[in-house]
């Protein structure tokens, strides 16, 4: 297939992304209407290109703190999901588990409870209006330390919502070790609630170890450093735990790749690691799903069938129910025969 004939088949293919952001769908119009609405002055493409420069993960957090500034209402939420809602059908994404940060929003002084009616609202305007499930993941964040984190989840908890499925463990890395995050999954665990953690971003395998010992993480975000790490590896394959990649994201942020070619996606594959693709943040690292299909095919020279099997993977990595798995996986079998 040519790029053209790629991008249209895979489209067609439906697929899952359970690793993306939510203030990372925003289009680049959303931001300068936010901005203005904020501010009252343009947003000009000076400043917006000096906003998206950045070459290390510290660096991308700013920006995405300084996006999250921009909200002054809940209703912006609505200009969120729009684009949430026209990024997926650009991509063939049927189901999606997004992450949401609430801690910049709630030290600006917004109320959380509307922020979930907003939210339930608009998961399910989505899923009417063109049969795409999303679900949401509580961002508990280890940027602001295990106080905000316990806090977070405290609030998550008292305000459960149709969509709310668990939580995550976002931020920088090296500033919130997964270890130290512990006691805040497991009274997720206890509570039934699904547990995510980004790990191995930037810091070495020892954070994807502390995510899946102590923090009984169900999937790791990232996880690129588990190269480092035979046994590790060996553990993911043996134990089918989900690795959240994400690939232009690693490129960008260059903790452990510094272009795509160099990315472990192929060798963890290869060892039978549980394997699905993402794209973290959109807006942030412009790229979109297809895109990363495309640039791993070619980069990575994944085949058509490699393809599809970690299509495959992000149903089952997902939190959906086996029948909905089956369904769905049964959809992407049938897309590929015909």
């Amino acid at each position: 297939m040519n790029k053209k004939e790629f991008y249209s088949f895979f489209k067609s293919v439906p697929k899952a992304e359970i690793h993306i952001h939510l203030e990372a769908v925003m289009s680049r119009d959303t931001i300068k209407a936010l901005y203005l609405k904020k501010n009252g002055v343009e947003f000009t493409e000076e400043e917006m290109e000096q906003w998206f420069s950045y070459d290390n993960l510290n660096g991308f957090i700013q920006t995405f703190l300084k996006v999250q500034e921009l909200f002054t209402s809940v209703d912006d939420f609505d200009l969120v999901f729009d684009d949430l809602k026209k990024y997926l059908v650009r991509n063939g994404v049927v189901h999606c588990e997004a992450f949401f940060a609430p801690s910049a929003f709630i030290k600006k002084g917004f109320d959380y409870k509307l922020m979930t009616e907003n939210f339930s609202r608009n998961c399910a305007k989505i899923k009417k209006d063109t049969g795409i499930t999303v679900k949401l993941l509580g961002d508990v964040s280890r940027t602001f330390g295990l106080e905000n984190a316990e806090n977070n989840y405290k609030m998550f908890r008292e305000n459960p919502f149709d969509s709310f499925i668990g939580i995550g463990l976002g931020g920088a890395e090296a500033k919130g070790p997964s270890r130290e995050f512990g006691p805040v999954f497991e009274k997720a665990a206890a509570d039934g609630y699904h547990a995510v953690a980004h790990a191995g971003e930037d810091v070495g395998p020892e954070s994807i170890w502390d995510a899946l010992k102590i923090c009984h993480a169900e999937r790791i975000g990232h996880g690129i450093t588990a190269c480092q790490d035979n046994e590790l590896m060996t553990y993911l394959a043996d134990n089918k735990i989900p690795l959240e990649i994400c690939p232009t994201s690693n490129t960008f942020t260059k903790a452990v790749v510094k272009k795509l070619e160099e990315h472990p996606l192929r060798t963890f594959f290869d060892k039978g690691i549980l394997v699905t693709v993402n794209t973290d943040d959109p807006i942030f690292f412009g790229v979109e799903l297809l895109d990363e299909y495309y640039n791993i095919h070619k980069k990575l020279n994944f085949t058509e069938t490699e393809l599809k099997q970690i299509i495959l993977n992000g149903f089952d990595a997902s939190f959906l129910s086996a029948s909905e798995k089956k369904k769905f996986k049964a959809d992407v079998e049938k897309a590929f025969s015909e």
